[in-house]
């Protein structure tokens, strides 16, 4: 994330927080109540060029406190990401940081290996977008690739609407933040959504308790499970597309029937949005 200074008469920051003209990744997200927030990324493919360098400068200089000239490089991009996009980002590499080798690699790909893998089906969900990735002996299988545009930020706008049915406005963009912080705590997928339904009404077992910046404390009960249900009903969040678990079972039904089996014998989940107790089942 990156984000801009912005006056707000009614909130008064930490004096000790130093607020510069552009600030990115942790310290953004620390002073995100006196911020304009803003977000490189939509749906997994760069849109905001000259943030995303803002954002580049911060993890190069001020996390890694390296000089990239002359070192290599390894990107992760998602499947189908626009060739111009990858141009762009090459060039940022080697025009203004001075890398002198660049790889990109599709991070589908890398999960398979990472689980020693070469052959398998990765479901790679993060913060914008959702992709089913068939890959069968180190090939992507791009005609049989599927992007869904529901995942994590979709998941997290599903929280505030359901928290501002119980009567917590948390809709402002500095609200965005402490939302995804109570979504990444409480909420998981339900393997019985008729029964923690049921719970969620004759019981308070599934309600818990989070306490905002502000410190007024505020008690989440069946959004923990509603809120991700987006991701397997995606109408929840007016997207017309299949959930997730039918667009994997569409896409092995799509391959060739002499690999179906290596893909059903391997699916691997990846990324943030993937990371909910329960999703696994």
């Amino acid at each position: 994330m990156v984000g801009r200074p912005i006056l707000r008469t009614e909130e008064k920051g930490d004096n000790d927080l130093a607020i510069k003209d552009i600030m990115c990744g942790d310290e953004a997200a620390a002073a995100r109540t006196m911020l304009q927030i803003s977000y490189p990324m939509e749906n997994g493919i760069v849109k905001k060029w000259d943030d995303m360098q803002h954002l580049w400068d911060y993890t190069f200089f001020e996390k890694m406190k390296v000089d990239p000239r002359g070192r290599k490089i390894l990107l992760t991009e998602p499947p189908m990401n626009p060739l111009r996009n990858r141009e762009q980002m090459c060039e940022v590499m080697f025009d203004r940081y001075g890398f002198g080798g660049v790889y990109v690699a599709i991070q589908a790909v890398l999960a398979l290996y990472a689980q020693g893998l070469s052959s398998g089906v990765v479901v790679d969900s993060g913060d914008g977008v959702t992709h089913i990735v068939p890959v069968y002996e180190s090939v992507v299988l791009n005609h049989l690739t599927r992007r869904l545009d529901v995942a994590g930020r979709d998941v997290t706008r599903n929280l505030i609407a359901l928290l501002l049915r119980r009567g917590y406005a948390l809709n402002r963009t500095a609200d965005f933040e402490t939302v995804r912080q109570i979504k990444e705590k409480l909420c998981y997928v339900s393997y019985d959504l008729e029964l923690d339904k049921r719970l969620s009404e004759d019981t308070t077992t599934l309600v818990e308790s989070y306490t905002l910046p502000d410190g007024r404390v505020i008690r989440v009960g069946s959004e923990r499970f509603e809120a991700p249900e987006c991701l397997f009903q995606p109408h929840l969040v007016d997207c017309e597309q299949p959930g997730m678990a039918e667009f994997l079972f569409n896409t092995i039904q799509a391959a060739d029937v002499d690999v179906r089996s290596s893909l059903f014998k391997a699916i691997v989940l990846s990324g943030g949005s993937s990371m909910y107790p329960g999703l696994p089942s």
